[in-house]
């Protein structure tokens, strides 16, 4: 395997770095408040990040993730590229990708989901759907919904035909409650698609664990680069805090953890866009996301010593974010379990995991 990004990627990447890095500051932020930035995702789209994802694929989409993640900026830019573009792209029928891609690209249309599923939403035969999800993030920017059945078939709803209330999480992501009572969806493959079977909902659900990974990798690299520069410059009894051996050990944890996250997240991506087997590996993926992330997002903040504990400082951001993104992708536990289960499956089915 090779994680050296390509070409696109790297130009992808770094296109993606300087518009948040622009953009997204401590005082936009601010003054966004738990809503999203709304002109810096039109100059994402006006730049065609999310357009070039079906070039530079799902390792290209978590390299721009890092960077948002870094400056944890308020644009539902994981949820539209996976739950949309990727979405519809691998899994679409034709007339769908025609119709549905290019307001997706210019980003005049957001997707967003209710994923993972939990049988919480029921389909009948001609495609109303029923049920609640308690919160779905982005759901406030959305104009479409995916949203999985209890057979695992996956839906397209418009937001406008579902109760769309607001719900304030952990981190500023712009959700809501989503309240569907008879909304009509259509099937993403068309009719023809079998309710679950066709691995639709595996495959995305691989792709979302995958992508707020790479998200989280910034999260974290970005709460660590704070951390270091204010040990860096804060002094105690005449010495610097990053002189310290606890603080350095501190930092050195918080390190290798973010960087556990970020190479299982390459790995999954990487095998993602080979068409190689990665539902293994996406868990994988999650689980250093969820269990370390906090990790290092708690480290950041303790660092920052009394400041960290202040609600205005950048810092304080990041350990929001990485606790959310702890919750939305599972605590460690249960993806443990759930990854006990696939290897357990697929030992029985096709012999021995290696």
């Amino acid at each position: 395997m090779d994680f050296t990004p390509t070409d696109e990627q790297a130009a992808a990447r770094d296109l993606a770095a300087r518009i948040f890095g622009d953009l997204s500051t401590h005082e936009r932020l601010a003054a966004a408040g738990t809503g999203t930035d709304a002109e810096l995702w039109k100059a994402l789209c006006a730049a065609g990040l999310p357009a070039a994802v079906e070039d530079v694929g799902l390792l290209g989409l978590v390299l721009m993730l890092e960077e948002q993640g870094r400056t944890t900026a308020q644009v539902p830019f994981a949820a539209s590229c996976v739950y949309g573009l990727l979405a519809v792209d691998r899994h679409g029928t034709d007339e769908q990708r025609d119709r549905l891609l290019p307001s997706l690209r210019d980003g005049t249309a957001v997707a967003t989901a209710a994923f993972p599923g939990r049988g919480a939403i029921r389909a009948d035969g001609d495609g109303h759907l029923t049920g609640i999800v308690t919160w779905v993030p982005w759901l406030r920017d959305a104009t479409h919904v995916l949203v999985p059945d209890a057979d695992r078939g996956l839906w397209l709803i418009r937001a406008a035909d579902a109760e769309t209330p607001p719900v304030e999480t952990t981190a500023p992501w712009a959700a809501g409650r989503l309240v569907l009572d008879g909304a009509r969806g259509e099937r993403i493959g068309g009719d023809s698609a079998y309710e679950g079977g066709d691995g639709a909902y595996e495959d995305v659900l691989a792709a979302a664990r995958v992508a707020f990974a790479g998200l989280q990798a910034g999260v974290c690299a970005g709460s660590l680069a704070r951390a270091v520069a204010y040990t860096s410059v804060r002094e105690q009894f005449g010495r610097p805090l990053s002189t310290k051996q606890a603080v350095q050990l501190r930092a050195a944890d918080a390190y290798m953890d973010t960087e556990a996250i970020r190479v299982t997240a390459y790995e999954a991506a990487w095998r993602y866009d080979e068409g190689l087997p990665c539902a293994t590996h996406a868990l994988t993926a999650g689980w250093w996301a969820s269990e370390a992330g906090k990790r290092v997002v708690h480290t950041g903040q303790h660092l920052h010593g009394g400041l960290g504990a202040d609600l205005d400082h950048p810092v304080h951001r990041h350990f929001l974010w990485g606790r959310q993104l702890d919750a939305y992708l599972g605590c460690g536990s249960e993806v443990l379990a759930e990854l006990g289960d696939v290897i357990a499956f697929t030992e029985t089915e096709e012999g021995p995991v290696s």
